[in-house]
């Protein structure tokens, strides 16, 4: 019986049908499964993490190959088929992968909900572990690994780079999912690493979050609305003297051409003069 057979005859069984609301959509290709698990190169001492476990096709594999698997799933259908399924091999969690608790883990294999992309990827950067392997929407995982002056490069673009590195390992097509998706998906792997620059964080990603906003105006157009936007400060003379303190050529480059080394160092700038 295919993968494909045995997930809608256990879904009928359950009398379950996927939820789009809940990114209900399922891998039916063993090979892709294979593939996920094989880019985390997962020794028998890896603690695992998946998150939307659903009917436990990829957590069962992950509980072959590893010590201790996690599984997080919020839907209580889901939990009692992964119950009836995985028979206490895996530990599973109950629950919002936003709001859990979540344990100390090495690497996280996942096919995620896409609704919730962005930040179960910023959850998951400020966790910390070695390796993630999660299957994102393509158009996301394109902005993910945008580089300067690219149409997809974003806050997401620099706030990743700045974590961790990452990579798209492969593109999967909707047939190899149930039910179809109507988009194309992606593997994507982040590696976490060193902090490549210093800044302060807080005022770093407020900062990213006004200039990509207008991120197709210039540097200095773009801190004038982002000062009033995001740091709530009214006035246009003294927002026009702070954004007119960035001097040379990088004042009129339009953001999306902006590095995020180059990013780094207007935000330590801004620091001073706030």
């Amino acid at each position: 019986m295919s993968l494909l057979e045995d997930t809608k005859l256990l879904l009928e069984k359950h009398g379950i049908k996927p939820d789009r609301r809940l990114g209900q959509n399922f891998i039916v290709d063993r090979g892709v499964l294979e593939r996920e698990i094989s880019y985390a190169e997962i020794k028998q001492s890896d603690i695992i993490l998946e998150i939307g476990s659903g009917v436990g096709t990829l957590t069962e594999l992950l509980a072959e190959s590893a010590g201790r698997v996690y599984a997080v799933e919020m839907d209580a259908r889901m939990i009692e088929i992964l119950k009836c399924k995985l028979k206490n091999r895996v530990e599973l969690i109950e629950g919002d992968f936003l709001k859990v608790e979540l344990p100390e883990f090495d690497k996280t294999i996942s096919n995620i909900p896409y609704s919730i992309s962005s930040p179960l990827t910023f959850r998951l950067l400020s966790h910390g572990f070695k390796t993630a392997i999660l299957t994102y929407q393509k158009e996301f995982a394109e902005r993910i690994v945008a580089k300067p002056g690219e149409r997809n490069y974003s806050r997401l673009s620099v706030a990743t780079y700045y974590r961790a590195n990452a990579e798209i390992l492969e593109i999967l097509p909707p047939e190899v999912f149930y039910p179809r998706p109507k988009v194309d998906s992606a593997i994507v792997k982040l590696t976490p690493k060193k902090r490549p620059f210093k800044v302060n964080e807080k005022l770093f990603f407020a900062l990213l979050r006004g200039l990509f906003s207008h991120k197709k105006k210039t540097l200095r157009k773009a801190l004038f609305f982002s000062l009033s936007d995001v740091f709530g400060i009214e006035g246009k003379n003294k927002r026009r003297g702070i954004a007119g303190s960035l001097e040379g050529e990088l004042a009129e480059r339009r953001v999306f051409t902006l590095s995020p080394e180059e990013l780094a160092k207007i935000c330590n700038v801004l620091e001073e003069e706030l």
